[in-house]
């Protein structure tokens, strides 16, 4: 299935074909009108500040690590609180 394809980009660091703009895929969005969107959230700043991250059609992204910075929840997991829309966010790594 190809959301799970798509879902699979959670965690991984990308680059935007057109901007150059790079970082990790934070956020996965599937809209009604038929886009399929990322959240690309660069590295920290000097001072180890979060940056703000911005939103990039999925074509336009090149994988530049394959391996996730971090796993990813388990969406599947029947009966479990983040299949159930129950779980509140993970405690982020430093």
């Amino acid at each position: 299935m190809k959301v799970q394809e798509h879902l699979k980009l959670l965690g991984v660091r990308v680059e935007d074909k057109v901007t150059g703009h790079r970082g990790v895929v934070e956020s996965i969005a599937f809209d009604l009108y038929g886009c399929i969107q990322a959240v690309v959230i660069p590295p920290v700043d000097k001072d180890g500040k979060k940056q703000i991250g911005d939103w990039f059609d999925i074509g336009r992204l090149k994988v530049i690590g394959k391996k996730p910075v971090m796993e990813c929840p388990n969406f599947n997991a029947i009966n479990s609180p983040i299949a159930n829309g129950k779980k509140g966010p993970a405690e982020k790594p430093i």
